[in-house]
């Protein structure tokens, strides 16, 4: 979702600054994006250790909270996302929302799109192991019914890519605030914008041959 579907990221390194500047310290553009694609509580312990007293569930809340509060004024969706997505949908392809923002956040998202776009939603609260650990693309996979093996994921971060990878996904990565090397198990997608179900379909094709 965040930095895939929409450019949040920025709101996350503002709440992250802000928070750090509140204890007196000092958070960098650089140490945030070092937490791109990362699970909340793992976010939290990084920002414990630069000197946030509070506990990790309430960092987790005071984020959300915060980058809510700039999504309710205007959600900034990424070029061409909402577009492949409805392509998707009108092709009758299940579909499942992973990601390691919360729940909440999530379903906020999720009621700003103009149509049914997803059958169900992976959060970060839903899950013992965050991205880049398998498990939320696996419950993803489980939750549609569908093998992992013939699933797709378009991802934005390192991490979330190695997440997609490890449970078997034929898997896209389309960068935005971090670079993504070439590497096998996926490819690379400059962006969404233009692309179709003909491309997904395309992409699953060579990614299925070249893994048999």
């Amino acid at each position: 979702m965040d930095g895939t579907l929409v450019d949040t990221e920025p709101y996350w390194l503002s709440a992250e600054a802000d928070l750090v500047a509140s204890f007196g310290g000092n958070w960098t553009q650089e140490d945030g994006l070092t937490l791109v694609g990362s699970g909340l509580w793992h976010s939290a312990a990084v920002l414990q250790g630069r000197g946030v007293e509070l506990s990790a569930d309430e960092i987790v809340q005071h984020l959300t909270d915060r980058v809510l509060d700039q999504i309710r004024v205007s959600v900034p969706w990424r070029p061409g996302a909402q577009e492949l997505l409805a392509a998707v949908r009108e092709a009758g392809i299940p579909t499942a929302l992973v990601t390691m923002s919360i729940r909440r956040m999530a379903e906020h998202v999720v009621s700003t799109i103009p149509f049914d776009a997803f059958d169900h939603i992976v959060a970060g609260d839903d899950v013992t192991h965050s991205k880049p650990h398998p498990e939320p693309y696996l419950r993803g996979a489980e939750l549609i019914g569908v093998d992992p093996a013939m699933c797709m994921a378009i991802e934005d971060s390192t991490t979330g890519l190695a997440s997609a990878v490890a449970s078997g996904a034929v898997s896209i990565g389309v960068p935005l605030h971090s670079a993504l090397e070439h590497g096998l198990g996926y490819t690379i997608w400059p962006s969404l914008e233009g692309k179709t179900f003909a491309d997904l379909t395309t992409v699953f094709r060579l990614l299925q041959t070249s893994v048999a």
